[in-house]
């Protein structure tokens, strides 16, 4: 292990990360609203405390590895969430605790979207918009923005996307070389926010608003400037435009670059893995949509609003709201959540288990079947036409097993806490899976539960961010031997 690469690595990352605090800063200053210094001092802090550690090892030249890798993405989410919870802390409004403005903080950075918060919309406009800010930076990683300029500072990459990159297959790269990728990603992750935002405002929201929820949607991460979240705009065409963003978002942003590169979108309807997920998208709103039909909940044409926004949203992980889902009738709650076990597409900025992973554990269980019937027989798991390979099979038969083992430990740790049932398995799913809002006592917010199951919930987001192996694995003995 080359500690001492690492420590400038993070050193490096962190006073990357400092910038960030003055997006705020400029907006607080725009709107009088009192809190800038609260950015200024967290700025200050965080670019002193990367300058400090990355000082002594500023001229380490060492290659960088696997294992560097994955304890560098783990040690950058971690303080990340701490230094990104400063103005959390030290602004009068909201002036959170500790445990709060880190599980605040960490929640937007993963884009998991659970808050601890109340009163959004009398806040200080800079508070506001650091939150979404906080979600559009953790969207499509900060690291792999970071891999874009570490070449620059004489440091390789591809170790870090590695651990970084959401998806079964870690190797994948849309361009010869790691830089190209991360710059390639960007600009189609910069440029759906732009126009995202832009909809917004033809559409009615303001230009503060517009922005805000641009970055919420793009990152699948749910935060709102209101309490009410898109509820709070009761506008159809607004909901129309968050629902189109969402599915894009959530679908594997190499679809999006080979569209873009070759100007065609022959490749959407050619990959196995988006036709499942918008079949899946569309499935669950016409089971929603019948239900709340038939239990008039609410007329046929609300129901159908109400249905698709709901089920794109809980479903690709974002979890803006337009109704209170937990309060459906019949299955329709569970059956929502459940869907967020799923989550987006490889590559995506969504979160969950990832479409393909689910779409081979069924064709792999179709296979088992089959063999049953013909136990001689040789019969490959197909994408497609593409074969896919027993190992990586095995990888995402793994994963699922760990997924579910974890799931079920934090359950176990949150009901030891004192939490109901419903509320605890809800609170791990939300945050395991980058969702958000829970049932229970999590429904609307996550400030009503106890300090300790909110410690546990911040371990689930940054194990669903980085998709619970890039963690356990500094928990193995072979990691850490020579």
């Amino acid at each position: 292990m080359h500690f001492r690469i690492i420590l400038r690595i993070l050193g490096i990352l962190l006073m990357v990360f400092s910038t960030t605090q003055l997006p705020p800063i400029g907006v607080s200053l725009f709107y009088n609203d009192g809190a800038a210094h609260a950015f200024a001092i967290a700025f200050a802090l965080t670019l002193a405390i990367g300058f400090i550690i990355w000082l002594p090892v500023r001229g380490v030249q060492q290659d960088l590895r696997t294992r560097d890798g994955f304890l560098i993405t783990a040690l950058f989410w971690s303080v990340l969430g701490l230094a990104g919870s400063l103005p959390l802390q030290l602004s009068a409004a909201p002036h959170l605790s500790f445990t709060d403005a880190t599980f605040e903080a960490l929640s937007g950075l993963t884009t998991t979207g659970a808050t601890v918060m109340t009163g959004l919309d009398t806040l200080p406009e800079s508070m506001r918009y650091y939150r979404q800010q906080l979600q559009w930076l953790g969207g499509m990683g900060i690291i792999v923005l970071a891999v874009a300029i570490l070449p620059m500072l004489g440091i390789g990459g591809m170790q870090l996307y590695r651990a970084e990159t959401p998806g079964p297959v870690k190797d994948t790269k849309l361009t010869p070389r790691i830089t190209e990728t991360a710059k390639a990603l960007w600009y189609i992750y910069l440029t759906l926010t732009i126009a995202c935002a832009l909809g917004y405002w033809l559409a009615g929201m303001t230009p503060f608003d517009a922005i805000g929820h641009s970055f919420a949607t793009v990152a699948i991460g749910g935060f709102s400037t209101h309490d009410a979240s898109i509820g709070y705009f009761d506008n159809p065409a607004i909901e129309i435009i968050a629902i189109f963003f969402m599915i894009v978002s959530g679908v594997n942003f190499a679809l999006h670059f080979f569209a873009w590169r070759q100007r065609s979108l022959k490749h959407y309807l050619q990959d196995p893995e988006f036709k499942f997920y918008i079949s899946l998208l569309v499935f669950i709103t016409v089971v929603a949509f019948v239900a709340l039909t038939l239990t008039a909940t609410y007329e046929p044409l609300e129901s159908l609003r109400k249905a698709a926004f709901m089920v794109v949203s809980v479903a690709t992980t974002t979890g803006f709201a337009t109704a209170d889902f937990a309060h459906w009738p019949s299955m329709l709650p569970f059956m929502l959540f459940v869907a967020a076990f799923v989550g987006g597409c490889a590559c995506s900025t969504g979160g969950g288990m990832k479409v393909i992973r689910v779409l081979l554990i069924l064709k792999q269980g179709h296979r088992e079947v089959l063999r049953l019937i013909h136990p001689n027989a040789v019969i490959p798991v197909k994408l497609g036409r593409r074969p896919i390979s027993d190992p990586v099979l095995e990888a995402v038969w793994g994963f699922f097993s760990v997924y579910l083992l974890v799931f079920v430990i934090m359950l176990i740790a949150l009901l030891g806490t004192g939490l109901d049932q419903v509320t605890a398995w809800s609170a791990v799913g939300a945050t395991l899976n980058n969702l958000g809002p829970g049932l229970g006592e999590v429904s609307a917010h996550y400030g009503d539960i106890n300090d300790t199951a909110k410690w546990i919930l911040c371990l689930a987001m940054l194990l669903g961010r980085l998709e619970v192996f890039t963690l356990l694995v500094l928990l193995t003995p072979a990691f850490w031997r020579r």
